[in-house]
C-alpha cells in the first residue's frame, strides 16, 4: 500500500483497492484551489506506480463536484502580476495531463456544481456518473476570462462543434444533457441510484486484470497523437509481452478452469 501523502483540501479513503478521494472544501463548493491542485497532483503522484489500487474514485464533500477555480487564488495572483497568473492556471493543467495519463482506472462522481475546473475533471475522467441534476457549465467567458486549460479535454471529450458552442455562450446544463453530449457515460436519479453505479462500475473494473487496464488505458490514448503504422507496431509487441506474461498466463488459466482469475477473486 503506498503511503499517501498529508492533505487538508482533500479526503483520502482506501479500501479493496480503491483510492477514494473527496475534493474537501464544501464552503466555496470545492472550488479548486493551487493548494488542492498540489495536493491531489501528490496523491496521483503517490500511486502511481502501486498495482494494488485499481481505481480512483474522485467526488467532492458537501453535495457539489467543483465550482471551478478558487476566486482568492486569482486575487491573490493579482497583486503579483502577469507570471503569477500564467504559473496558477499551468499549474491546473499540468494536474489534467496527470489525471488523464493515470494508470488507474480513474472515476467521477458528479453532483451538484460541475464548472470550470470541475468540467475539465470530469473531462479526463475514465468513467463518469452524474446525477440528473447536476449543473454543468464553462462560465469563463462570462466573466471576461478563457477557459484555458481545460479547453483541449473538453474538445477531446465531445467533440469541437459541442465545445464551441458551450464555451461561447457560458451555456449551464443538467446531468442528462450532459448524457446526451458523451460527457458522462451515466445519469442516475439520486444519490442511492449513484452508488450502485459506482458499485457496479468497480466491481466490473476489478474483473481486469491490473498491468492490462493501464496498457491500455496507454494504448486508446496514444491513439490520439500517435501514427498508425508504429503504434500498431508498439501494439503487438505489448501484445505478444501481455500473452507470455502473468496476467495472460493467469487469465488463459483462468478461463481453461472455468474460474476467476486472482485479481477478481
Amino acid at each position: 500500500m503506498s503511503k499517501l501523502p498529508n492533505c487538508e483540501a482533500l479526503l483520502l479513503e482506501q479500501a479493496g483497492g480503491v483510492l477514494h478521494i473527496t475534493l474537501n472544501r464544501p464552503d466555496s463548493r470545492n472550488a479548486m484551489s493551487l493548494a488542492m491542485v498540489e495536493e491531489l497532483s501528490a496523491v496521483l503522484a503517490a500511486v502511481r506506480d502501486d498495482a494494488s489500487v485499481r481505481a480512483l474514485v474522485l467526488r467532492g464533500a458537501g453535495g457539489h463536484f467543483c465550482a471551478g477555480g478558487d476566486i482568492k487564488d486569482m486575487a491573490s495572483a493579482r497583486t503579483t502580476g502577469i507570471d503569477a497568473y500564467r504559473a496558477l492556471n499551468r499549474a491546473f493543467g499540468s494536474l489534467l495531463e496527470e489525471a488523464q495519463a493515470q494508470p488507474q482506472v480513474l472515476i467521477a462522481l458528479l453532483e451538484g456544481a460541475v464548472l470550470g475546473g470541475g468540467f475539465g475533471l470530469a473531462c479526463v475522467s475514465d468513467i463518469a456518473i452524474a446525477l440528473q441534476g447536476a449543473q454543468f457549465g464553462l462560465p469563463e467567458t462570462s466573466l471576461g476570462i478563457l477557459p484555458a486549460q481545460i479547453a483541449p479535454f473538453v474538445v477531446k471529450r465531445i467533440g469541437l462543434t459541442q465545445a464551441r458552442r458551450l464555451a461561447l455562450t457560458a451555456a449551464r446544463f443538467d446531468g442528462q444533457e450532459a448524457l446526451r453530449l458523451g460527457l458522462v457515460h451515466f445519469a442516475e436519479m439520486d444519490t442511492a441510484a449513484l452508488e450502485q453505479r459506482l458499485a457496479d462500475s468497480l466491481e466490473q473494473v476489478r474483473r481486469c486484470a491490473p498491468g492490462a487496464n493501464a496498457r491500455t488505458k496507454a494504448l486508446l490514448l496514444a491513439t490520439e497523437s500517435e501514427p498508425l503504422g508504429p503504434l500498431l507496431d508498439s501494439a503487438a509487441e505489448q501484445f505478444a509481452l501481455a500473452v507470455t506474461g502473468a496476467e495472460g498466463a493467469e487469465g488463459t488459466l483462468a478461463f481453461m478452469q472455468k474460474r476467476k482469475p486472482n485479481w477478481a477473486e
